[in-house]
Order: C-alpha cells, then sequence, then structure tokens
C-alpha cells in the first residue's frame, strides 16, 4: 500500500465524525432554502427570461425575497449581471459611502482586488473610492487571528464618527489567518453598533451555507457574495447578491442601475433557472467542498505540511490554506490540482500577473464555469510564505480524486 493510499484510508474513518456535523449542517440550511421556495409559491413560469427593461420580471423579483428569507435580510438582490464578488462589493461599497466618509476595515487589509476599488493602489483618476473623496483605515486582526477590539474602538474615536462603513471580511482571502465564525462577526458588530453609527458590511464570500446562521442574523447590515462561489450551488454561471436591511440594499439598487429605477429593471435573459437551481443544490454542494476541504488538511498534515484550519476544526468557509513552503511546492500542488480536474487537465499552470493582484499568482481551475470557487481550484501569490488556497468540490469524491493527484504531484516535486 503506498503512502497516500495508506492516508487516505486513516483520513476517512478519523474525519467519519466530522462529516456528519457537515451533512447536518447541510440539511438545516437545505430546510430553510426548500421552507423559503415554498413561502415563495415557486412556479415553473418564473423561470421564464425577460428581455428589454425586465419591468415585472416575478422570477427576479421572488428569487430576491428568496434569498432575504434564506439569509434572515430584510431585502436582497440576486443578479446574474453582477461579474464577480469585487463588483458586488464595490456595488455596496459605492451605494454605501459618500464624499467626506470613511471606510474602516476592522478585520485587516481586504482581499487585494479591493485595493484599487478604495484606492490603495492603483490610477489616480479611476474612479476609486478615495477619487471620490472617501477615506479609508483599518484595523488588523491581533496575531492569534482574533478582532482587536481596542483597535477598533480607537479608531471609532479617531474619526469622530465619520466611519460610514465598518468592513468586515469573513474569509482570510490571501492572509495567513483564521476564517472568521458568524458568532465572532455578531460579537463585532455588536460591538460596532454600540460605539458608531457605522453600518456593518461583510464581504461573505466563500461563506455562505458553511454554518447554520449567516451575518445578516447576528447583526450584519449588509452582506455581499458571489454566485460562482457557494450560493451559486455549481449551476449558476455568472452573478452576485447583496442582502440586509431594506433600506441599504434600495441604495444599493440604485447604484446598480440608476436612482429612481434599482430594481425595477433588469432582464434576466434566460439566466434565472439556473440561479434559483443553484440556491436549490447550493447546502448539498457546500458540504461536499468542506468534506474536500477536511480530507486535503488531513492529506497534507500527514505529509509534513501546516494546515489552516486543521483537519478536525469545524469550518465557517469552504477555503483550506496549505503551507507550501517554497514556489515550487506552491506551483505543483496548483497543478496537481489541476491534473486531476475534470475539464483543462492537460493543462500547465503558470504564475502570472493578474490584474488587481500585487503578486504573480498561479491559479489551478480545471472547472466548467470559468473562475467557479465552488468547483475544486487553487491558487496563491507567489510570495511567502508560499500558502496554497484550496477551495471547492462540487462532488467529495472528485474532490478526493484532485487533492491526492495534488499531494502526488508535491512528492514528486520534493525528489527533485
Amino acid at each position: 500500500m503506498t503512502q497516500l493510499q495508506e492516508l487516505t484510508q486513516k483520513a476517512e474513518a478519523a474525519l467519519a465524525p466530522h462529516f456528519r456535523r457537515v451533512d447536518a449542517i447541510a440539511r438545516f440550511n437545505t430546510e430553510k432554502v426548500m421552507e423559503a421556495f415554498r413561502e415563495e409559491r415557486v412556479s415553473e413560469g418564473m423561470f421564464a427570461p425577460s428581455s428589454g427593461y425586465g419591468y415585472d420580471d416575478r422570477g427576479r423579483e421572488t428569487l430576491d425575497r428568496i434569498y432575504a428569507r434564506v439569509f434572515g435580510a430584510e431585502a436582497a438582490i440576486v443578479r446574474h449581471s453582477i461579474a464577480c464578488g469585487t463588483h458586488a462589493l464595490t456595488i455596496g461599497l459605492f451605494a454605501l459611502l459618500r464624499p467626506g466618509d470613511v471606510l474602516l476595515a476592522v478585520t485587516g487589509k481586504p482581499y487585494d482586488t479591493l485595493d484599487e476599488v478604495i484606492g490603495v493602489t492603483g490610477i489616480p483618476g479611476c474612479g476609486s473610492l478615495k477619487d471620490f473623496g472617501v477615506d479609508y483605515d483599518e484595523v488588523a486582526l491581533l496575531p492569534d487571528g482574533t478582532p482587536d477590539y481596542e483597535g477598533i474602538a480607537r479608531a471609532l474615536d479617531k474619526h469622530g464618527g465619520r466611519v460610514k462603513v465598518a468592513f468586515i471580511q469573513r474569509s482570510k482571502g490571501y492572509m495567513d489567518r483564521p476564517t472568521l465564525t458568524v458568532s465572532q462577526i455578531g460579537e463585532m458588530a455588536a460591538f460596532i453598533k454600540a460605539r458608531s453609527s457605522a453600518h456593518v458590511m461583510v464581504d461573505n464570500c466563500y461563506g455562505e451555507f458553511t454554518e447554520e446562521r449567516e451575518p445578516t442574523e447576528v447583526g450584519a447590515d449588509l452582506i455581499v457574495g458571489s454566485l460562482i462561489k457557494n450560493p451559486g450551488g455549481g449551476i449558476a454561471e455568472s452573478g452576485g447578491y447583496l442582502a440586509g436591511k431594506r433600506e441599504l440594499v434600495e441604495l444599493c439598487g440604485w447604484r446598480l442601475t440608476s436612482p429612481g429605477e434599482g430594481t425595477e429593471v433588469g432582464a434576466t435573459l434566460g439566466q434565472t433557472k439556473p440561479m434559483y437551481k443553484g440556491l436549490f443544490f447550493a447546502p448539498h454542494v457546500v458540504a461536499q467542498a468542506i468534506k474536500t476541504a477536511h480530507f486535503a488538511a488531513y492529506i497534507f498534515d500527514g505529509l509534513g505540511y501546516g494546515t489552516e484550519p486543521a483537519w478536525d476544526t469545524p469550518r465557517s468557509d469552504i477555503i483550506q490554506a496549505v503551507r507550501c513552503g517554497s514556489a515550487d511546492t506552491l506551483v505543483a500542488f496548483c497543478r496537481g490540482i489541476q491534473a486531476g480536474s475534470p475539464v483543462d487537465s492537460f493543462v500547465t499552470c503558470e504564475p502570472w500577473q493578474m490584474p488587481g493582484y500585487t503578486d504573480p499568482v498561479v491559479m489551478a481551475a480545471g472547472t466548467f464555469t470559468q473562475g467557479s470557487s465552488l468547483e475544486l481550484s487553487a491558487d496563491g501569490p507567489i510570495r511567502p510564505p508560499y500558502l496554497a488556497y484550496l477551495q471547492g468540490g462540487l462532488t467529495y469524491e472528485s474532490g478526493v480524486i484532485g487533492v491526492l493527484s495534488a499531494a502526488q504531484a508535491v512528492l514528486e516535486q520534493t525528489k527533485k
């Protein structure tokens, strides 16, 4: 028996109780989705496409209400025309912030693709928040990855009530830190609201359906995500959502289209059915991705690589970080994931300077939908400590195949 075969047997025996917990969460969230579908009386006629202005599109309007119900929010916007998670976040930030306001990131530096949106980097005059007179400040997490409440209090006092949005990033992004739990986000929201009038906005990408509650159920005012991540269920081929307080979602609608029209317009062009179907599948598919992440952590821990979270740690997102230790090992990891994928398995991954990123990035994504992070994929910036970020897996079985392919590639790389 090979080393990987032996590790696989040990992994599936050790992970059985953790998989039962994951399945229980998936069932709970599936019941939430099913209840929302029934309460909104979903019918086949709602899948019909609209064109032009898209006035009175019942399918679009009902899906908005379903997302609001599922996420415990007052209102929601779900659109196939939102290009990516960064686009959805940009809509939310520009909707809520005005000249002279302060955006305060309370979980440290946001994901790299928001740098130019905020104006931390990029060309002056490109239309960033900074160009429109919005100031930015951030409070890093403590060394153990928990919120720095004293630092947050100082920052709120420092800006004297100008903080309009307190921004929380649920997942680690390209940082080496734990993902925040929904309970932690609730505690942060309560702390911020007790000391300011700031809106608490959460980048919810990668986190949907990993727990039984969403941030809007514990005090977040607005949550934002992408449909080619968790809530699209691997079926929606584009899109994003924003959900939260009604008045904030209305502002987001005006930013998405135009003031006065907001969410009343927007042709669905035949994309409604995959968005409904994707949400229906999402809790189950997210569970498959979480099981894949648990398995990957066990295998790479057994091979001597650091992992975050550990294999026996409950999950609050679908991301599994593996500390590769070198650029060559990081690239080998991603090439192994690509080789173990159903699409473009023959492609060799190479690092490149992607738009919106400060360092070259290597990405593996043998996916049916380009950029779909709920499908098995892996990526990482070519910079110390050379972390590979694995996410997704439409089925646990295919996830295992991909993870073992990555492990084999790393073993072969270390022998060179």
